[in-house]
């Protein structure tokens, strides 16, 4: 009974704390500028793990500059976890994301890319955008494997993002996230496949004891002239084995 009250509870702070974040987004942010904007996201996603009962542990540093942020996708907390160590990371996301209600003000704010992944073409006009966003030296973070797993092993990487770094001469910085809680090095509190709806999520994420995350940047790579799929497998293995040192 105490943990479905504690749920619950971490549950009601989660609600009101995205309320929080679209009210910022939608009459303070024009007020803002850029680093007070990053700032405001920092400390938005902290909080939102913080009341989440999620604690974070971030190994090695993001890059600075233009550069391609490569990582695995495991749940919707991804984001919110690299937020609060890159708030200026700028994300590539489904345009289905663009239809949720609510929660699409803060994905809006926070500069996201949008791609239509039926559409073929729509990849190119995505590639070209985050093309010049590296060149402006954005943070671009792309989720490779196209969605989540269940966080025990990486799905295959789709490497036509990635010719947005080689087309531009970008760096690419792998990122190795990892979650685990009170009962297990890797949690399934956080998975987020299949049927499982986002209120589920919620609550499973609600319900978890000792929820950790852990983000691990590795080494940025160089892409100048590099084939996508070589760097994209090359990307893969790097945060493979990042995952299988810590199992």
């Amino acid at each position: 009974m105490k943990r479905r009250i504690r749920a619950a509870w971490r549950l009601a702070r989660i609600v009101v704390h995205v309320l929080h974040g679209v009210a910022i987004t939608l009459w303070s942010f024009r007020g803002m500028d850029r680093a007070q904007r990053q700032a405001k996201v920092r400390w938005w996603a902290g909080k939102m793990l913080r009341v989440s009962g999620v604690a974070f542990e971030r190994h090695g540093e993001p890059a600075r500059g233009g550069c391609l942020l490569i990582a695995n996708h495991v749940s919707w907390l991804d984001i919110v976890a690299v937020h609060a160590v890159c708030p200026q990371a700028r994300f590539v996301s489904k345009a289905d994301v663009k239809r949720w209600p609510v929660l699409n003000r803060l994905v809006d704010a926070a500069g996201t890319v949008y791609l239509e992944r039926e559409k073929r073409r729509d990849a190119m006009r995505v590639v070209h955008h985050i093309g010049e966003a590296l060149q402006a030296g954005d943070l671009v973070a792309v989720f490779p494997e196209g969605t989540t797993g269940t966080g025990r092993e990486l799905l295959p990487f789709h490497a036509n993002l990635l010719q947005a770094a080689i087309a531009t001469a970008a760096p690419v910085q792998p990122l190795a996230l990892r979650y685990g809680d009170a009962q297990a090095a890797i949690s399934d509190a956080v998975v987020y496949v299949g049927d499982t709806s986002l209120l589920e999520s919620l609550w499973l994420v609600a319900c978890a004891d000792g929820l950790r995350v852990s983000l691990r940047f590795l080494e940025p790579q160089a892409s100048a002239g590099e084939d996508r799929r070589a760097l994209g497998e090359r990307l893969r293995q790097s945060i493979g084995q990042a995952l299988d040192a810590r199992r």
